[in-house]
């Protein structure tokens, strides 16, 4: 198999950082981007010349096409992207500030379009390419308390199906990655927190008890099933990652069809 050339945004940590280091070790190159370049310096003493380490705040889109643009030159081509950079936003709808609203959709929203963009006429001058962007089964179903995130990986799931219809003919190929419950710092020190409202407090106490039970899953345990989808002729526009979020998807879809069939004699009188 020929050594393929990836773009990663977030790879100082988590996800970020393990499919990263997955890549490298199986000889492909990587351009490994991240707020602070200190945070992927390290990957060169061990990778040597297959990983190319970028400071890259993906608010920034001219930044975002430079480090596209030095990648590609680097290496000679840009074959995978993962589209990881973005954190979490806790907070009802009520609690988040609007200067929090609009920092989580620069960053999860706005910042991965400016990826994929930069991606975008490398790839269609290759004919070939894989762009991959890191959603959420929060961007499936939402969930009490982080609502506004939800909206943010809710949005990117709306633009990769849009996305994967646009680019069909040029040879790109598209796969939402659909993480459930895993053992990453999403919900510590990356995480977010709006100033709370007493009167949340016990939908919080709720929300928090509902997950008592779940288990979380092993970041490092996904490393396998990253390398399968990437190599994949054919690899699924939507992957979930994890167990338990399919049960929860489906009871929310079967729930939302229910509502929409019982409805129905009144929408099609509205026409």
């Amino acid at each position: 198999m020929a050594k393929k050339i990836w773009f990663v945004t977030g790879a100082s940590r988590g996800f970020g950082r393990i499919w990263s280091e997955a890549a490298l070790k199986r000889g492909d190159h990587v351009v490994a981007t991240a707020r602070k370049l200190d945070d992927v310096a390290d990957l060169s003493a061990t990778y040597g010349d297959a990983v190319l380490p970028l400071a890259l705040d993906v608010n920034d889109r001219d930044a975002v096409f430079a480090a596209m643009k030095q990648g590609h030159e680097h290496f000679g081509r840009i074959d995978v992207v993962i589209n990881n950079a973005g954190y979490g936003q806790f907070g009802t709808i009520e609690e988040v500030a609007e200067k929090e609203a609009r920092a989580q959709f620069e960053t999860n929203v706005f910042g991965a379009i400016w990826v994929l963009q930069a991606a975008l006429p490398i790839m269609r001058e290759q004919k070939s390419g894989h762009l991959l962007t890191v959603t959420s089964i929060g961007g499936l179903v939402s969930l009490p308390t982080v609502g506004v995130y939800n909206a943010s990986k809710f949005a990117m799931e709306g633009i990769n199906d849009a996305l994967v219809q646009e680019v069909k003919d040029f040879g790109i190929k598209v796969t939402m990655i659909e993480p459930s419950g895993y053992a990453t710092d999403w919900a510590g020190p990356s995480a977010h927190r709006a100033d709370s409202i007493a009167a949340y407090d016990g939908v919080r106490d709720d929300f928090v008890a509902s997950l008592s039970g779940m288990k979380r899953g092993d970041p490092n345990a996904t490393a396998d099933a990253i390398l399968k989808v990437v190599d994949a002729d054919e690899p699924p526009l939507r992957f979930m990652l994890g167990s338990f979020g399919l049960g929860m998807v489906k009871k929310s879809y079967e729930q939302r069809i229910a509502e929409w069939e019982a409805w129905y004699p009144v929408s099609a009188a509205a026409e």
